[in-house]
């Protein structure tokens, strides 16, 4: 391919909006063109790159039994109302209405018209299991949209989808889809950390995220580092220490003025903040929760969430706490009224904390939640950090961040119960198919691959997903040495290598910038010079220094490193 009959474009400088380096190298390359927030158009450089993804994971899919089939982006609300995520979904959900007046939705997700196509199809169990997959453009209305293709409106997205007849069934399938995921993620250069994780919208008990170990990632993972425990921090256990003084100490009302945070409270009064607890209060459709937990600690929203069955949990307003007994930045359970109070499983054996005393500047010491609080209930609903240690071995736990590559879930019979997809026992009893969902972003993990293989000039593609084999370069538009080009080109597009040839009239720096950010894995340079001696430049992209190549020999070269 010529580059002169090729469309693109590259920039010289960095996007103002892009802070991630996925984001500038894939803008600077052009690979991509935003459209619009969080919704981008993909050119030819970087649809080469994720169809190669694509096919990845397509012979992944195919090699555990998967068909691939398609269904629309744009569906029915009826079908959502179904499933009951209609209503449970907030704006990130699109809804609008059709011509003719009927609600309809931008699916952000497939379960539900998957779901329909199976209940069409299934009515016994002789036809399960089976495994559908696609991949499908998805729209998500995303508030925070981010990082290029990390985090956007409109995506593409592998979805797979399994049904069985029993939970033994899908365990084992769910087992053959997480190991097709590592040798995915492995095919395209990452090793990832693999987390337990919230299901979240998508139901279900079980489910595991494949992240990106990097600083740039939105999400919060905790490792064990002794004994492999790893988890999403939204959700990570951890092995709880209560905080146990003086238990005979009567409570005790104290001065501290100015002293509404742990930190000031800890260090008005020299305590260390394992000693105290602090109130997070949060509104549940007008009723107040009072969320207490360690005060090194923080509320986990997922956590709290997950236990009130909440879709929404919004932060309290002042008049709601104060209606309920307590005053803001010195508040305790003491003395409330009106408000479900939930402690953090650490708190129900911790006494002699430090607690607010519900008058401001004033904190109580000497608390003891069991003699204390009244009424409260106790459940895990602290968020894990570096502080704490390991629920199975008692380590110290380690905290990095991370990029979601893809996540599988284990659903049951949540969609397929109240859809009505079910099947025809062995005994003639109908029965609701059990049923696993497994998903890749294609294009966050384009962007991810980006994000982990790149030095300061551009991108640095492993060969399997390389929008090109080989990069060839005239260092000039001279007849002898496009005409060995020419020859080159030819030798390797009839061996089955991609080629790519930079015929511009440029100099030698501007096409070796370009060439950089196109993340070729091979460039071979044609220079006067090189040429009188029978060689060409070889480099390789993720090497600084170049050699020289006999020219007789660049095919071999290029068989042998691609493994042909």
């Amino acid at each position: 391919m010529k580059l002169s009959r090729f469309f693109y474009t590259t920039l010289r400088e960095t996007p103002s909006d892009a802070t991630m380096k996925s984001h500038i190298y894939l803008m600077r390359g052009g690979y991509i063109k935003p459209l619009s927030t969080g919704i981008y158009s993909m050119l030819p450089m970087g649809l080469r790159v994720l169809r190669k993804i694509e096919a990845i994971i397509r012979k992944e899919m195919n090699g555990i039994g998967g068909l691939e089939v398609d269904t629309p982006i744009v569906q029915t609300a009826e079908l959502w109302t179904e499933s009951g995520r209609y209503q449970a979904i907030g704006e990130e959900l699109l809804r609008f209405k059709d011509r003719n007046n009927h609600s309809m939705v931008l699916a952000m997700t497939h379960e539900e018209a998957m779901t329909d196509m199976v209940r069409y199809v299934l009515s016994s169990y002789k036809q399960l299991p089976f495994m559908l997959y696609q991949f499908k453009t998805k729209y998500r209305d995303e508030a925070r949209a981010r990082g290029g293709l990390i985090r956007v409106r409109e995506f593409l997205m592998k979805d797979a989808y399994s049904f069985h007849a029993t939970s033994e069934d899908l365990d084992a399938h769910y087992q053959e889809q997480y190991d097709a995921y590592l040798r995915i993620f492995k095919a395209v250069g990452i090793n990832p950390v693999v987390v337990q994780s919230d299901t979240g919208i998508m139901g279900g008990k079980i489910a595991h995220e494949f992240m990106l170990d990097t600083p740039a990632g939105e999400d919060y993972l905790i490792l064990c580092k002794k004994c492999g425990y790893q988890a999403n921090r939204e959700i990570a256990e951890f092995k709880r220490e209560p905080y146990q003084g003086n238990a005979e100490a009567a409570l005790e009302k104290v001065a501290t003025p100015n002293s509404e945070s742990i930190e000031d409270v800890s260090a008005f009064l020299k305590v260390p903040k394992e000693s105290t607890a602090k109130c997070v209060f949060f509104d549940l459709d007008g009723k107040l929760i009072t969320a207490v937990v360690p005060g090194h600690l923080d509320v986990s929203e997922t956590k709290l969430r997950n236990l009130l069955k909440a879709k929404i949990l919004a932060p309290a307003e002042n008049s709601l706490i104060e209606k309920c007994g307590m005053v803001p930045g010195f508040a305790s359970p003491i003395g409330a009224k009106n408000t479900r109070v939930i402690l953090d499983n650490a708190l129900e054996d911790s006494y002699d904390l430090v607690i607010g005393a519900n008058e401001k500047g004033f904190h109580a010491l000497h608390a003891n939640p069991k003699r204390d609080f009244g009424t409260f209930e106790t459940a895990d609903i602290a968020e894990a950090s570096a502080l704490c240690k390991c629920p199975r071995c008692g380590n110290p736990l380690t905290e990095t961040r991370g990029i979601e590559l893809g996540n599988i879930f284990k659903l049951g019979t949540k969609f397929t119960e109240s859809m009505n997809a079910k099947f025809l026992t062995t005994e003639g009893k109908s029965e609701p198919a059990i049923m696993g969902c497994y998903g890749i972003g294609v294009g966050r993990l384009m962007a991810s691959v980006a994000e982990n293989s790149h030095d300061d000039f551009g991108p640095i593609w492993p060969k399997s997903i390389a929008p090109f084999h080989v990069e060839i370069v005239p260092i000039a538009r001279d007849t002898e040495l496009m005409e060995v080009s020419d020859r080159l080109e030819k030798e390797l597009t009839e061996a089955g290598f991609e080629v790519l040839v930079d015929d511009r009239e440029e100099r030698p720096g501007v096409k070796f910038k370009d060439a950089d950010l196109w993340g070729i894995p091979v460039r071979i340079a044609i220079g006067k010079k090189g040429l009188a001696a029978g060689q060409v430049e070889w480099k390789f992209r993720s090497e600084k220094d170049f050699e020289m190549a006999d020219i007789n020999q660049v095919l071999a070269k290029v068989q042998n490193f691609y493994g042909n």
